[in-house]
C-alpha cells in the first residue's frame, strides 16, 4: 500500500472512520460518537476507491470495518468509545 495514499486519510483532528454500507458496528459506533461529540470523517470503502486496500494494511489483508485512523497514524479496528477518547486524549 502506497504511503502516499494513508497519509491522505490521517485526520488533523478527530478520527476517520473507513466504513461499509451495510456495517452494524459502524452504524453503532457513530451513534456514540456524534452523541459524545467526536468528530469524525466517514469513508466508505465500497464507493471510495483505494481505500479498500487501506483498510487491508491495518487489518492484516482483510476488510474488516469499522476501522478508524487517528491523528497520529495509528489504528484501531472495532475499537470501544473508550478506547477512542483515550487515543485522541493522547494525540492532542
Amino acid at each position: 500500500m502506497n504511503e502516499a495514499a494513508k497519509s491522505e486519510y490521517v485526520p488533523t483532528s478527530g478520527v476517520t472512520m473507513f466504513t461499509t454500507s451495510w456495517c452494524g458496528y459502524c452504524r453503532n459506533l457513530k451513534r456514540i460518537m456524534d452523541a459524545e461529540g467526536i468528530a469524525y470523517r466517514e469513508v466508505n470503502i465500497e464507493d471510495t476507491p483505494g481505500t479498500a486496500e487501506i483498510v487491508e494494511s491495518f487489518n492484516g489483508g482483510n476488510q474488516t470495518v469499522p476501522t478508524l485512523i487517528f491523528p497520529d497514524g495509528s489504528a484501531a479496528t472495532n475499537p470501544r468509545i473508550d478506547e477512542v477518547r483515550q487515543r485522541l486524549e493522547q494525540a492532542v
